[in-house]
């Protein structure tokens, strides 16, 4: 699941949750970012571990889909990527020693992108699951919920999965809360009750904007983002039911670049020294912090 209290306002956000405006395309545009280092001192045990054909280019690709905040968003400049997932990003960029670019990309292609080496690394508030870790080595480095939010006058009442049976829920695409939903709908006509209408949508933008023109009942997301896209509704939208989980975020790595022990030795660097912790709080996203990095820490 993307599964993936926050304090920033992002004019992408603010766009999708009126109702003039129209939904994301499937195609997006590529934010133009410059590529940086973080303002941390590079780790020299930790830049050792770099294999040399990444330490040689000196720049670190890494994809994520910036329609999901306060985790990775498009900033008020219209271009740069912005976000938990940056931040973090660019700060273990700065233990390795390597300076970092983010590339905006529709979340169900940046495991296949990463497949085909247009990208060393996705950070886009994925799962780690059993089926990706098939695909590419994880990281983990962040716990999270899924939430449901439905309009604020007139939506259903949804509790838990179960309560979605009959209803209009719209996902984004490649996400584990498609499905969740698919496979509940299975469960709903195996119970003899109306199954769920899983409406897919190639990002979050198009998933809040369903559920602002009524074409869909429900909207399911990361705990994180359900709460900030809520907050930035103006009291269109309210969180209902229980969240479920929890669920490990992971850094996405292609196999075998040798690059699993690096991330996993750069990210405890950050969390020894406190910065791991204090970019979470930037983003109001403390609670799933946790202690200790898994390789390939899937639950499920």
């Amino acid at each position: 699941m993307r599964i993936r209290s926050w304090p920033l306002v992002a004019l992408a956000v603010l766009a999708i949750l009126t109702i003039g405006l129209a939904g994301c395309g499937s195609k997006k545009k590529k934010a133009e970012v410059k590529p940086t280092t973080a303002a941390v001192g590079t780790n020299a045990k930790v830049a050792a571990e770099v294999p040399a054909a990444i330490k040689s280019k000196g720049t670190l690709s890494v994809a994520a889909d910036a329609t999901y905040p306060p985790n990775e968003f498009i900033g008020p400049n219209g271009r740069s990527v912005v976000g938990m997932d940056v931040d973090l990003g660019n700060a273990l960029g700065g233990v390795m020693g390597l300076k970092v670019k983010f590339v905006n990309a529709t979340f169900d292609a940046i495991i296949p992108g990463m497949a085909a080496g247009k990208y060393d690394l996705g950070m886009s508030s994925f799962t780690d699951t059993k089926a990706r870790e098939k695909v590419v080595d994880f990281v983990t480095y962040y716990t999270v919920y899924t939430s449901f939010f439905v309009n604020a006058k007139g939506g259903p009442t949804i509790n838990t999965l179960a309560d979605l049976c009959g209803h209009k829920v719209a996902v984004e695409k490649g996400t584990t809360q498609q499905d969740d939903a698919t496979a509940q709908s299975k469960k709903c006509t195996s119970a003899g009750k109306r199954p769920v209408k899983v409406l897919i949508f190639p990002d979050q933008n198009g998933v809040n904007l369903a559920l602002s023109s009524h074409r869909a009942e429900v909207d399911m997301a990361d705990t994180p983002v359900a709460v900030y896209v809520v907050k930035k509704s103006n009291g269109q939208f309210k969180l209902v039911g229980s969240s479920y989980g929890p669920f490990p975020y992971g850094i996405a790595i292609p196999k075998r670049t040798g690059m699993v022990k690096p991330i996993r030795d750069a990210l405890n660097v950050l969390i020894s020294n406190g910065k791991y912790k204090a970019i979470l709080t930037k983003w109001g996203i403390q609670k799933g912090a946790i202690s200790h990095p898994i390789i390939n820490g899937a639950v499920n």
